[in-house]
Parts: structure tokens; sequence; C-alpha cells
């Protein structure tokens, strides 16, 4: 039976079948697995990398930026999850004129749990996901709130790249209570900044992330020499940018590394 779905840009999708899900998006591909539809799953990118065992069990159709067409044909599916922001949009274009192509675009915790509840309604696994939105809800709850900081979270470096405004990270640091200097219309999205601009801005906390680039302590030890006032953390970018089932542990992970740096003060 055919039902249509809206997805999150709006779109009417004409579902049939959920028996054979592409997913595209690493954080959603968990989501899938904890709402108990590994066995619909048949493929995934490289990048989905929770829970471990996935990559050996599913086929790869490559990166999340990087598509391989032919390999999804061969698995013809019933349903592809995408992305707006994590896949290009010359591959979702391509892939929806074959397959329902339902496109997520999450950019706060409100989009998050949407997503949820619109994959849970789409693959008949309703009540797993309101248990998923009730836990994360409960985490929010419990998560310690910081006071009169601010900071920067950095993505990238060479070029330095932060989270400006308008994403899914700047609404997990607003979460924290904490005030990201970059959050102005000035520095939409994921900004290039100098590292002039970051001793002008002299934050309290920067935040250097696993993840798109893998900062590491000697990167932590580089911005020390150049910013000897700002408290620098290495964070797991897991906690800022996976939405989906992962904000559970994530949110819990925020506040006991906020406890622990508290104690630490």
């Amino acid at each position: 039976m055919t039902h249509i779905f809206k997805d999150q840009l709006n779109r009417s999708i004409r579902i049939n079948s959920t028996n054979r899900i592409i997913c595209l998006v690493p954080s959603i591909t968990e989501l899938l697995i904890d709402l108990g539809l590994e066995d619909k799953v048949v493929g995934i990118t490289k990048f989905c990398i929770h829970p471990n065992h996935l990559r050996l069990t599913k086929t790869i159709i490559g990166g999340t930026k990087s598509v391989n067409l032919n390999k999804i044909k061969q698995l013809k599916p019933d349903l592809i999850i995408a992305n707006k922001e994590e896949n290009t949009q010359k591959d979702i274009e391509e892939v929806s004129k074959h397959y329902p192509t339902w496109i997520s675009d999450v950019y706060n915790v409100t989009d998050a749990i949407d997503m949820i509840q619109s994959i849970s309604k789409i693959t008949n696994t309703q009540k797993k996901g309101l248990l998923i939105i009730k836990n994360i809800k409960h985490s929010i709850a419990q998560l310690s709130i910081n006071k009169d900081k601010n900071v920067i979270y950095l993505i990238w470096y060479n070029p330095i790249m932060a989270a400006g405004s308008n994403n899914y990270i700047n609404s997990i640091l607003k979460l924290e209570g904490y005030t990201n200097l970059l959050n102005t219309n000035k520095f939409s999205r994921y900004p290039e900044i100098t590292m002039d601009k970051i001793k002008t801005l002299n934050p309290d906390i920067l935040l250097l992330s696993s993840e798109p680039f893998p900062f590491k302590e000697k990167h932590l030890e580089l911005f020390k020499k150049e910013l000897p006032k700002t408290d620098i953390k290495l964070v797991n970018g897991e906690w800022y940018s996976w939405y989906g089932s992962r904000m559970i542990k994530a949110i819990q992970s925020l506040s006991n590394f906020q406890l622990t740096n508290v104690k630490k003060s």
C-alpha cells in the first residue's frame, strides 16, 4: 500500500515499502538500528560506524559526499534516507529520480526530535521512537547548565572553521548554556575564521572537535600558546553533531564532562 509522507524539506514522498532501506546519514543509520530495523537496512555509508559491526554486514555505498550510484541500483532500495547538509545536492537529486528519498534537515534539537518521529512513523516503529524521544528529553532535563561562559567551537583546521549560527552544533552549545561568540548573521553556518579573530573575540572556552577534523593534543597545545587565558578542551564531535538516538548518550556525556571539569577547576 502506498503512503505519502512529508520530509523535512516539505516534499511529498510516496513510499510503498520500507523492507529495503539505504541510509546515507551516519547518525540516522544508528537510529534505524535502535528502532529495530537492522534487518531492513541494506546499504550504508563508510562513515556509519555505530554500531561497529554494521560495516561488516551491510553493503557500503560510498561516503556521505561520494555515493556509488551503481551499488545503490544493485540494492534496489524501497527507501533512501538522506540529509540536506551531509549529502550532496547532485547525489540526492539523482537517487530521487529512481527511488523514494526522504530528506532530513536538522538545525536544532526540535528538528532532531521531529526527524525521529517522522522516521519511526514511516517505518511503523512509533513505540520505540517515542521511547527514544522520551529518553532524549529526560537527558536534556538532567543536563548541567553553564552560566556566563562564552565559547568558540572549531570543526576544521587549515583553514580554521567554526560552528556559527543556524546549525545543530550551535543549538547544543545553547542547550548547555554557552554563548556561542559566532552565533550571529555574520557567521552563519560554518565560517572560516582566523587565529587573530579568535584572539580578538577572546573566548572563555575553545572547543576542539574530534570530527570532521580530528583535533589532537598537539593542536590543543598550539592553541594554548596563542590563547593562554582561554580554557581549551578536546571534545567528542558526536556529542555535538550526531542527531538521533545517540543524543541520549551524547547529552549524558556532556553533563558528565561538565561536572568533571567543574571539579578540576
